[in-house]
């Protein structure tokens, strides 16, 4: 079964979000996925890997950011973070959280952020609160080290990440499969950056992730997961993930898989080989998850 609900903001904003459950409500469930979604995007883009995820027992849980989605209250606010934006959105993923863990006393919670959701996630990870069971990061890097080769003075050029694609629609950089990319396009809730004030506050957030004091804030027992794709254009060749890796390693966490799918780009969950890369996922987290296994 799934349902919409909202949850106020630390700043009293109504958040979208949304809830997959197995089962009937009240049913046990095997855990918890939180999806944060990607800049541009919106929550219910995840309704399939939603759908595989509940198949295995979790519920799953996703909110539409600020600026994003029914959360934006329409498109002349899409992208539009509003007044502390970015930090109120790190804070929105704890709120859904414990929202979640509520409804479900005791299930261990999965986080799932991508590309953007993903370095709010990463931001999220080393700040005061209650951590989550598990991690997975797609389509993600490092933003000081992406930095470097921006200038933040102005709004991100996301057309650059085509460059290397063909230029049918100039969303080829999000996957190689062609229908995927249309509906992106068709879909009036896609295709938008955020505004500059948010994309600065996201950015400078990033920086003390280079610290690796910083880091060992996370649990070492952490068990995380990167998915993303060696044609990626967010990870430059994978120069801004393989550091990921190597600084949580030297942070101390000791359960870091990097997982990289050949000829993929951006989003791996819409990509052409999309069935093999949730089976793969949902192989780390019979791992990581223990529990009911059969769909």
């Amino acid at each position: 079964m799934s349902d919409t609900f909202t949850f106020s903001g630390r700043d009293g904003t109504a958040v979208t979000a949304y809830r997959w459950l197995p089962g009937e409500a009240g049913d046990p469930v095997r855990g918890i996925v939180q999806i944060t979604h990607g800049m541009g995007e919106h929550a219910l883009r995840y309704l399939p890997l939603a759908e595989a995820l509940t198949a295995r027992g979790f519920a799953v849980y996703a909110q539409d950011h600020r600026g994003h989605g029914a959360t934006a209250g329409g498109p002349e606010n899409f992208g539009l973070l509003g007044d502390d934006g970015w930090a109120q959105l790190v804070t929105d993923i704890g709120l859904l959280s414990a929202h979640a863990r509520t409804e479900h006393p005791g299930a261990p919670l999965v986080l799932l952020g991508h590309s953007m959701g993903s370095f709010a996630v990463q931001q999220f990870l080393v700040a005061d609160g209650t951590p989550p069971d598990a991690v997975v990061l797609s389509g993600t890097a490092l933003l000081d080290l992406m930095e470097q080769g921006l200038d933040l003075s102005a709004p991100l050029d996301l057309s650059s990440f085509n460059a290397p694609f063909e230029q049918r629609t100039g969303f080829e950089w999000l996957s190689r499969d062609p229908a995927q990319v249309d509906a992106y396009v068709a879909d009036a809730r896609c295709g938008f950056g955020i505004d500059l004030p948010g994309t600065q506050a996201m950015f400078a957030a990033g920086r003390p992730l280079g610290d690796v004091a910083t880091l060992k804030r996370i649990p070492g027992g952490l068990p995380v997961y990167v998915v993303v794709g060696d044609e990626d254009p967010v990870n430059a060749g994978l120069a801004l993930v393989r550091p990921l890796v190597e600084r949580y390693a030297e942070a101390g966490l000791h359960d870091v898989t990097l997982k990289v799918w050949p000829g993929a780009r951006h989003e791996v969950f819409n990509e052409t080989n999309r069935d093999e890369v949730v089976a793969d996922l949902l192989s780390w987290l019979d791992r990581v998850v223990p529990g009911k296994r059969d769909a």
